[in-house]
């Protein structure tokens, strides 16, 4: 078993990292202190094909694997972690789930101006009392002649407050067959996009409202039933999540690393102080551990949509490996870590993030115990 890139993706590699140090490094460090959407970086992005890399060309994209946008996602990370959400957003977050499943009209729509950096869909899946509990959403869609009326309300939707699309899960009818999604364009009435509030990572969202919003029957993107399809596209976005959260780890391990051979302390370098070698040794080991992992998982995925037990696993090992990186890159560093002249206290906010959104680490332990067992564990209480 070859565990290494082809020539292709090598050469991807670097070509996305040369672009990225050319074009997008100087401004990195102000990028991930700024809340809003980089649609500068969205329309350069657009301009390589970087945008919809792992989509079918008929469908506008380049016709790569999902391998290959996980080489190019971590390539920018590398240099711009911002560049890399844009790039999330455009290739494995609620587009990838359009992409699979929007009709032929709902693509042709949507796709060339998403594609195009000039449009940015978010997903709207979850409430107040709906978090892990997903199949929980009480957002309804109801049919009126040839217009669905939706009511409910959303929270924590990466890219809220400036996206034009949400892709929005819906509950048709009761139980987990009643579930599935609409397309919400954001000049629709009866949707109110709430003042942005901020996450720790500095990050924006707001509160989606939805009040008798009517959208046409042509918006409906999965009907009852399609709760299952939506978690398989779903398991692309953790894919997305498990390469940022590895690469802006390494990211930060790598300044650190870079600091530990220069910074003196007592007279001599801070590598040459054995307990700083550990340090990086062991998150090494957790990295290297965590990127064939992630491998695994997109490669397999190129026999069709990831396996949720690949996915859990990956997105896991990826979450743990990539804030143990940030958070040792911190000590390390001490006060320059810590503060805002570097990025490494933003990666540290930013990996701790990727730990709860996707799947926290908690239900991905239950998603893997499965597995295990080869049984389903219900988290519900019995009746």
């Amino acid at each position: 078993m070859d565990f290494t890139l082809t020539q292709e993706q090598e050469d991807l590699a670097a070509t996305v990292r040369h672009f990225a140090e050319k074009e997008l490094a100087a401004g990195a460090l102000e990028r991930a202190h700024n809340p809003t959407y980089s649609w500068d970086v969205a329309e350069r992005l657009a301009s390589m094909n970087l945008l919809g890399l792992a989509f079918p060309e008929v469908d506008g994209g380049a016709g790569g694997s999902l391998m290959d946008a996980v080489v190019a996602i971590q390539a920018l990370a590398s240099v711009c972690p911002t560049a890399a959400d844009v790039f999330q957003a455009g290739n494995f977050g609620a587009i990838r789930t359009l992409a699979e499943y929007a009709s032929p009209e709902q693509k042709k729509r949507f796709l060339p101006d998403l594609l195009a950096g000039r449009a940015l869909i978010s997903v709207a899946m979850s409430e107040s009392e709906a978090g892990s509990a997903l199949t929980d959403l009480s957002t309804s869609a109801v049919p009126d002649g040839d217009e669905y009326v939706i009511n409910g309300t959303k929270l924590w939707s990466t890219h809220s407050p400036d996206a034009t699309l949400f892709l929005v899960y819906v509950r048709y009818g009761p139980g987990v067959g009643g579930i599935g999604s609409v397309l919400v364009e954001r000049d629709t009435p009866g949707l109110t996009v709430g003042a942005p509030e901020s996450y720790m990572s500095g990050e924006h969202w707001s509160e989606l409202r939805f009040e008798n919003c009517r959208i046409p029957t042509d918006n409906v993107l999965l009907g009852p039933g399609g709760f299952k399809k939506q978690i398989s596209g779903f398991n692309v976005e953790r894919i997305g999540n498990s390469a940022r959260a590895l690469a802006v780890g390494r990211h930060a391990f790598n300044i650190a690393r870079d600091h530990a051979n220069v910074r003196e302390q007592f007279g001599r370098p801070l590598s040459d102080f054995q307990g700083i070698q550990w340090k990086f040794a062991e998150i090494a080991v957790q990295m290297e551990s965590a990127q064939l992992l992630l491998y695994r998982a997109a490669v397999s995925a190129d026999r069709g949509l990831p396996s949720a037990y690949d996915t859990a696993v990956a997105k896991y090992a990826c979450n743990t490996a990539g804030f143990a990186a940030a958070n040792e890159a911190v000590q390390v560093m001490g006060a320059m870590g810590y503060s805002t002249q570097t990025l490494v206290e933003y990666c540290l906010r930013r990996t701790r993030g990727w730990q709860i959104a996707g799947g926290s680490l908690e239900i991905l332990r239950n998603r893997i115990a499965e597995d295990v067992f080869g049984r389903r564990f219900s988290q519900r209480a019995p009746k």
